[in-house]
């Protein structure tokens, strides 16, 4: 089946207004209310504290997604991170608890024009829903700009609010703070975490957003950073100007709180404003929820029909069967108990970035090769892993019955449908062979030339003819020293077959071009290089002998390039030992060849090597 892939019509703007579109929205103008019962005045410190236990998984996520800008996001490197059973579990949680946000969203939207029509809530969503669903059937380029557009409005209005509404707040209502105690604080962090689940929209959309190596971490840290702070200011002014009771009873906090200051004219802004936020967590709810199905399809773990495209180059199946999901919710569903869960599930996955990051670092695959370097390794990630953990538990014991159940569910689906399908490599897999293992027994190539197609994708690597050669060549490594003329014994073999030329009659012409003149051009390197009779032949053989090729005069030899062409290859020759020159005087080569675990990293050390390529 050919492969499809998305349009690149997202820029660091696009990223930016995505994921603060995502995050303020029924977070910030539904939750305030029901987290003030839980948390009083100091329901402040619960938003600051789920933004700074984001930081270790956005920091993951930066890193991963940089280094495999793949649609499904989180999905996507959880699966080459721990296979394919978590890959499943992780794929159905994330879209889930995606398209659940984005449908409490919808019902948002309908909570406002419910005053200005005589339509019924559940009627103005499933509208909207089907609006939302059209803009993305159209395309990622149009469903962005309307991002931009309705991120602009939405903190135009808020800035507003919190500026005038600075003048008006009454410290005594913040008197006393933490009335209800620590844990009481604690707990409503886990309560609100889901307010900061669009970094997970970030991450679904990465192979859909141009130079991901830039403007994914900066749009991601911009986007958390400018979010914590719209979030303390704007309930920091919302609980000192508002009555506690009221504060208390309201799914409409910010409104409310702005009619106290600012009258009818603030309250229609912030209403505008707040309607805005759920416009755009619907849209990119759907937007990026789509997505996931389109990569688990790829990866076999839900049929083929869900990688058909559209003329707008968008997976219109995807979306759609998205879109009948969130109408389903909007019918059927209770979504204050299903938002609980989102955010346990979220919590989970922000578990398992970071987990995933720590694997692909400890299993030393040479082609994971990450633009954006998360700091601070592993004591970030550990720090992550364990505060999700702990934050998991605050949610309590109903909420983690019910996520485990739908976990359960999870793997049911990989027991009946996936299983028997997929046979997938995984970093788990790599980082257990270095530990247990001296040979490959327990893993393929699969996962090796995947995040190798990756890079290629990713950095617009043009794949020339030295590139085509490399790829399709023999690969020898050598454990132990090996002399020279024993060397050429073991080339001459190998290549014999292929070139249909006797193994007697090569190893003479490697053994004659050395008496010639030596093909070491460096300490470490030699490019031995031969001609045979024929036409249109050519082929690269790739050796490594970490203990060394013994040449003439004791010359150790770790990094050997033999070449055997026909004389009317003499240009591709040539240009091949210019390739060879330009990637073994990068200053890391020779060190990243050594270390390479196997022979595909070997291959990948050559192929994703910086240097000058020919355009086909």
């Amino acid at each position: 089946m050919k492969k499809s892939y998305l349009k690149k019509d997202l820029g660091l703007l696009d990223v930016f207004c995505v994921a603060t579109g995502a995050m303020i929205s029924s977070g910030l103008f539904i939750l305030p209310g029901l987290a003030f019962d839980k948390a009083g005045p100091a329901v402040i410190l619960s938003y600051i504290i789920a933004g700074i236990f984001c930081l270790p998984a956005l920091f993951s996520m930066a890193e991963l997604t940089t280094a495999m800008p793949k649609a499904g996001g989180d999905y996507f490197y959880i699966m080459r991170g721990f296979g394919p059973l978590l890959g499943t579990i992780a794929g159905f949680s994330t879209w889930f608890s995606l398209s659940l946000k984005g449908a409490f969203a919808l019902i948002g939207m309908g909570a406002y024009l419910v005053l200005l029509t005589s339509l019924s809530v559940t009627n103005i969503a499933l509208v909207c829903c089907a609006f939302f669903v059209f803009v993305n059937l159209i395309g990622i380029k149009e469903a962005g700009r309307t991002q931009v557009i309705l991120v602009t409005g939405l903190l135009i209005s808020l800035v507003t609010f919190s500026v005038w509404g600075l003048t008006r707040v009454s410290l005594l209502n913040f008197t006393p703070f933490m009335d209800k105690g620590l844990g009481a604080v604690i707990k409503t962090a886990s309560f609100v975490f889901i307010s900061y689940g669009g970094l997970t929209k970030v991450a679904a959309l990465a192979e859909e957003t141009r130079n991901p190596s830039r403007n994914l971490p900066l749009g991601m840290l911009l986007s958390l950073a400018v979010t914590s702070l719209i979030y303390s200011s704007v309930i920091f002014v919302t609980v000192g100007v508002m009555d506690a009771d009221v504060l208390r009873g309201t799914l409409i906090p910010i409104s409310e709180a702005a009619g106290v200051f600012g009258g009818n004219v603030l309250k229609i802004i912030i209403s505008i404003g707040a309607f805005l936020a759920f416009i755009s967590t619907a849209n990119s709810g759907i937007m990026t929820a789509s997505r996931y199905p389109l990569s688990m399809s790829r990866d076999r773990l839900l049929p083929n029909v869900f990688q058909r495209m559209s003329r707008f180059k968008t997976p219109y199946i995807s979306v759609v069967f998205t879109g009948i999901f969130m109408v389903g919710v909007i019918l059927f569903l209770k979504l204050d108990f299903l938002v609980k869960v989102a955010s346990s599930i979220l919590i989970l996955l922000y578990v398992f970035a970071n987990l995933t990051l720590i694997l692909f670092r400890e299993s030393k695959i040479l082609s994971y090769r990450p633009k954006f370097i998360t700091p601070f390794y592993p004591y970030l990630q550990i720090a992550g892993i364990l505060s999700g953990l702990f934050l998991l538990v605050e949610m309590g014991r109903p909420i983690i019955l019910f996520t485990v159940v739908f976990l359960l569910g999870g793997y049911a689906w990989y027991r009946l449908y996936v299983y028997k399908k997929v046979s997938k490599d995984s970093a788990l897999i790599y980082m257990l062979e270095r530990m247990v293992a001296k040979d490959k027994v327990l893993s393929s190539d699969n996962l090796l030339i995947e995040l190798k197609d990756i890079v290629v994708q990713r950095d617009e690597i043009v794949e020339d003819k030295f590139h085509k050669l490399v790829d399709q060549s023999d690969v020898l490594d050598f454990d132990k020293p090996i002399e020279m003329n024993d060397f050429f014994a073991e080339v001459s073999k190998k290549l014999s077959g292929e070139l249909g030329v006797p193994e007697r009659e090569l190893y003479e012409k490697f053994i004659q071009r050395e008496n010639e003149t030596s093909t070491v051009l460096r300490k470490g390197l030699a490019i031995p290089h031969v001609i045979i009779e024929g036409k249109n032949i050519f082929k690269i053989v790739l050796a490594r002998s970490r203990a060394g090729v013994i040449f003439p005069m004791d010359n150790l030899v770790h990094i050997v390039f033999v070449l055997v062409g026909s004389a009317d290859e003499r240009n591709l020759h040539l240009k091949s030992l210019a390739a060879i020159a330009q990637i073994t005087q990068n200053i890391d080569f020779d060190k990243k060849w050594l270390e390479a675990p196997n022979k595909e990293d070997l291959k990948n050390v050559v192929l994703l090597s910086e240097r000058r390529r020919e355009k086909p």
